[in-house]
Formats: C-alpha cells, sequence, structure tokens
C-alpha cells in the first residue's frame, strides 16, 4: 500500500533552495535526505561540472533516473531533484503519486543573486548549463525550457524573500495540509485519478473507473451531501444515463428529481436557467440539497451554473458522458450560460464536491464526438506533455476505436494535466490557467459566428489550434515542423484545420470579444515548442488577420 504521509521531493530551478531547505526540512521531520544531484557526483567520484565535461549530460541523466528509481521503494525520505531532472513519463505519474511534491520559485534576477554568491563561496558549485557571458539570460532561457516540469506540483514555494527558514516552514505547512488528502486519495480509492484542491470549498476528487456511475448513489451517501439530488441531463443522454443515475441515487435512499432539456449548445443560455430555477422553486429545492449533472460540457456548464447562482450555491456532482467534458469541462469550476454576442460570457467559478467518470460511457458516443473529445486531451498534450503527444502519435488508431487500456491511461493523464493547473491558478488570476485556453479564442469565436451549430466545441478548438500555431510561426516561435506535427495529429482524428466559408471580418470581430482581453489586448496562448506555452498581448493584429485568411481560404504553410 502506496503512501505519501512519509514522502517529500523538492524540485525547482537552481538557485531556489532546494538542497539547504531540504536538509532542515528532514532535520524538523527527522527523515532521511536524499540529495540526487549529490548522489551522482558520488557515483563518479567528481563535481557535476566535470560529470558534464568528461562524460556528457546523456550519461548524467542516465544515473540520475537510476538512483531516482532506487528511491521509491524509501519511506519517510526527502528527496531533492536537480534542476534539470529528466523524468520519464512514468517516473513523473509515480512521483506524483507517491511523494508530496513542491516546486521552489524564483525570479531570474533572485537566482543569479543567489548563484553568484553560492559560486563566490564555493567555485565547484557552478552550475554546468548556466556558463556564457549572459547568465540572466541562460538563466531565463533554461527556466522558461523546463518550466512545464516545474508545473507538475503538488504546491509552489515563491521563495524571493523568504528566508531558507521560512520556505521550510512553508513546505512543512503545505505537506499537514494537503499530505493527508493525498494519501487517503491513494490508500482507499484505486479509482481516483487526482484531486483539485481549492480555496472555496477544499478539495474534490476526480473518480475514473468503468461502471463507476453505477455506484454514484452509493459513493453519494458516503459522502453524506444531502438525500434530496436534482439530476439535470439532456434529452440525448438522459434515457441512458440520466435514468441509470436517477435508480443508483434512489437505491442509495437518494429522493432523485429530474429536468431534462434539448440538446446542444444552443440550450446554454440564461432564458434555460432560468426554466431550471423556476422548476427547482417549485420542488422547493434548499442549499444543502445536490445538484448532479449528467452529460456533456453543455449539461455540466448550465447545471453547474444554476448550482452556482441558485439559494446563493447549492451542492453539485459532476457526472461527464462525452470525451470533452471527461479530460476538461468537468474539471475546474468553470460554469457558465452563453449570449448571443459570445460562448461563455455569463459565468462563475464553482467547484463541484465530485467528479464521476466512467469511460464506459464513451461506447454510445459518435466518431465525430469522440473526436471533438480527444482534441481536448490533445491540447493538454501540446501545452505541457510532450510525451502524451508521442502517445497520440502512436496510438490514435486504438483511442479512436476505444481499444485497450490505453483510452482511460490517456483520459487518467490528460485530467491530471488539467487538474494541476487549475491546483495552481483556480481563478485564471496567476497566469497559469489562461494556458488552458490553448486554441479558445479564435475557436470561441468561431462557435459563436456560427451560431453553436455548424461546429462542435473540440472542433472549433482544433481549427484555433491550428491558427495559434501558425501565429506562433509566423512570430518566430516556432519551426515549421512543429506546425506540421500538429496539424497532421489532429487530421488523424478527422479534426479539422481550417474553417472554409465564413466571413473573415465578421470572425475577426467575434475573435476580439474574446474573455481574456486585459487593457483592450487578446491575451494569446502560443507555443514555442511542444509542450511550451507562452502567452502574448503583443500579436500584432495584421498577423491574426493573416492567418484567419489562411483558415478561411484552407491554405496550408
Amino acid at each position: 500500500m502506496k503512501s505519501i504521509k512519509h514522502k517529500i521531493a523538492l524540485t525547482g530551478f537552481s538557485g531556489t533552495g532546494k538542497s539547504e531547505v531540504g536538509r532542515l526540512v528532514s532535520n524538523v521531520l527527522g527523515w532521511d535526505f536524499i540529495d540526487v544531484d549529490t548522489e551522482i557526483e558520488k557515483r563518479f567520484g567528481m563535481i557535476a561540472s566535470s560529470i558534464f565535461e568528461e562524460c556528457g549530460e546523456a550519461k548524467f541523466r542516465e544515473v540520475e533516473a537510476e538512483i531516482i528509481d532506487q528511491a521509491f521503494p524509501k519511506t519517510e525520505i526527502v528527496m531533492i531533484l536537480g534542476g534539470g531532472a529528466s523524468l520519464t513519463q512514468s517516473q513523473r505519474m509515480r512521483l506524483l503519486d507517491e511523494f508530496f511534491v513542491v516546486t521552489l520559485e524564483g525570479l531570474p534576477e533572485t537566482i543569479l543573486k543567489r548563484i553568484n554568491i553560492s559560486t563566490r563561496l564555493n567555485p565547484d558549485s557552478e552550475r554546468p548549463l548556466l556558463k556564457g557571458d549572459d547568465i540572466l539570460a541562460n538563466i531565463e532561457r533554461v527556466k522558461a525550457k523546463r518550466q512545464d516540469k516545474y508545473a507538475l506540483t503538488h504546491w509552489t514555494v515563491n521563495t524571493d524573500y523568504l528566508s531558507a527558514s521560512e520556505v521550510t516552514d512553508e513546505v512543512i505547512r503545505a505537506w499537514h495540509l494537503i499530505g493527508p488528502q493525498l494519501r487517503v486519495a491513494e490508500e482507499t480509492r484505486s479509482d481516483v485519478a487526482t484531486f483539485v484542491s481549492h480555496g472555496s470549498t477544499g478539495r474534490y476528487d476526480i473518480r475514473v473507473a468503468p461502471g463507476c456511475i453505477s455506484k454514484l448513489g452509493e459513493l453519494l451517501a458516503d459522502m453524506n451531501l444531502s438525500d434530496v439530488g436534482y439530476i439535470i441531463s439532456d434529452d440525448t443522454v438522459f434515457p441512458i444515463y440520466g435514468r441509470q443515475a436517477q435508480e443508483t441515487l434512489e437505491h442509495a435512499g437518494i429522493k432523485t428529481h429530474c429536468f431534462v432539456f434539448p440538446s446542444g449548445e444552443k440550450s446554454k443560455t440564461l432564458d434555460m436557467a432560468h426554466s431550471i430555477y423556476q422548476w427547482l422553486v417549485g420542488l422547493k429545492a434548499e442549499r444543502n440539497h445536490v445538484v448532479v449533472a449528467v452529460g456533456g460540457g453543455v449539461v455540466g456548464d448550465l447545471a453547474g451554473f444554476v448550482a452556482a447562482t441558485f439559494v446563493r450555491g447549492m451542492n453539485f456532482v459532476q457526472v461527464p458522458t462525452s470525451m470533452a467534458a471527461m479530460v476538461d469541462a468537468s474539471i475546474g469550476g468553470k460554469v457558465a450560460v452563453n449570449l448571443p454576442e459570445g460562448k461563455n460570457m455569463v459565468g462563475a467559478f464553482y467547484q463541484p464536491q465530485l467528479v464521476v467518470v466512467d469511460p464506459l460511457a464513451l461506447k454510445t458516443l459518435g466518431k465525430r464526438e469522440l473526436a471533438e473529445g480527444w482534441a481536448e486531451a490533445i491540447k493538454h498534450g501540446l501545452l505541457f506533455d510532450k510525451e502524451l503527444i508521442a502517445v497520440f502519435e502512436e496510438n490514435w488508431k486504438d483511442l479512436m476505436a476505444l481499444k485497450g487500456d490505453i483510452v482511460e491511461h490517456v483520459i487518467r493523464r490528460s485530467i491530471a494535466l488539467k487538474a494541476i493547473v487549475v491546483r495552481q491558478d483556480e481563478r485564471e488570476v496567476f497566469g497559469k490557467r489562461i494556458l488552458l485556453n490553448y486554441g479558445h479564442t479564435i475557436g470561441h469565436g468561431i462557435e459563436s459566428m456560427t451560431g453553436y451549430g455548424s461546429f462542435l466545441h473540440g472542433e472549433a478548438v482544433s481549427i484555433g489550434m491550428s491558427a495559434a500555431v501558425k501565429i506562433s510561426y509566423k512570430l518566430g516561435m516556432v519551426e515549421r515542423d512543429v506546425v506540421k506535427r500538429q496539424e497532421n495529429l489532429l487530421k488523424k482524428f478527422d479534426l479539422p484545420i481550417n474553417c472554409p466559408g465564413l466571413d473573415i471580418e465578421q470572425l475577426l470581430v467575434n475573435i476580439n470579444l474574446d474573455k481574456k482581453r486585459m487593457d483592450g489586448k487578446i491575451r494569446w496562448v502560443l507555443l514555442s515548442d511542444i509542450g511550451k506555452p507562452v502567452v502574448r498581448a503583443d500579436v500584432p493584429a495584421c498577423i491574426v488577420k493573416e492567418v484567419v485568411r489562411e483558415l478561411i481560404m484552407g491554405k496550408s504553410l
């Protein structure tokens, strides 16, 4: 039985104080201490810079991987990962599963100052990857390259204005706060794929298991959420999964009422929300009752918006049945309705108490609906996980056929990637959660312009991602092969990369209604490479117009 309780891993860039803080944490807790870089130096009998010069980085990373693997079976340890630790996909997932992972952060200027002091005190401490005339520029470049790895964490501590002892206190405080929750999730619920911790109600689990809809009543009863539930679903999903959810809730002693609306984005309106409000009023719904969304992204958004606003907030549970809702829409607490002028213009951040993902529900999806859901999972890989993109490229036939264990593996991985971002930036104020909007600026513009009827959401996002990577190319941020690699992958999943026939000027108007605007400028989520997102607010309007014209004309690079 695994336990996170007695394992802490510290990661972060050079100069953030990992080794010093790690020793202090191990002293306070009375645990063993493992500094991976120090262990590597012991193996080779030379300092890190000499290993790089004489043996090369590849050999350094090979030994690094061996030492990390040997640390996994240990308990009551504090492990320090090197600033450039190159973990495999399985190691990263296992690290998050078994350790409480804390990333120590610092501004490049702070890091440079600390490295200079360290080098003066100990010339052997020179970092081999930070040599050159402009060390600050090197720090900024290397740190940006590694930032996606540092994002895979349970907790982040900004160390710029803290002493080592203050950082130590924060690490231990976070471990006491979050560690027990992680341990419970790992030790007692094997179907818990990940969790989201947040500032409003604490945390919720995201459970992934075939057939788990049939256990929904048992799950809610165990949580003691309410003895009255309100299932909200659409007329496509309800006969299959809504009725099943109703039966399992009632079997668990939860009195259940059901509201069914016409399927599709056109139902996600204030008028439909008003109809649900009236229904809840008629049933004398109370704040401590629970709203259960059973369906795709439209159902989750609409039901969540109602739960967030009726009687100032009801309990809320998500049961996503589409691929897009499973890997994206149900996670993170964004709930909203549309206006004629734009998508999700009226909404809130309102976290559920539980998300229940049943992969068997995907069997009833059509090929087009399945593909548009994979678009959101592909987006997560393009943003944060280059290895996941390779998995998509190698297994696209099995994924589209829903064949084998690879399907659940990719679903869990995609969910985990989004959950990590939401944990770090629940309300999109720290510049991390905005990254999840890759492809959405133009995608939402296409949806609103076409009346939410011509393109499924994931299809519009696919076109938007094609536009975003082309903008990245025209700004000199990526090479042509990155554009082609993304386009080829989207095509394998039968996803569109162009939108012929649309009016250029009208689409540009809709794009400029983007909710992520700040100081009158659109914040574009772009790529500097696969797995390396960048936010830019300085994209020239002429480049946007040029790319939109290419989308409409069906022109490729």
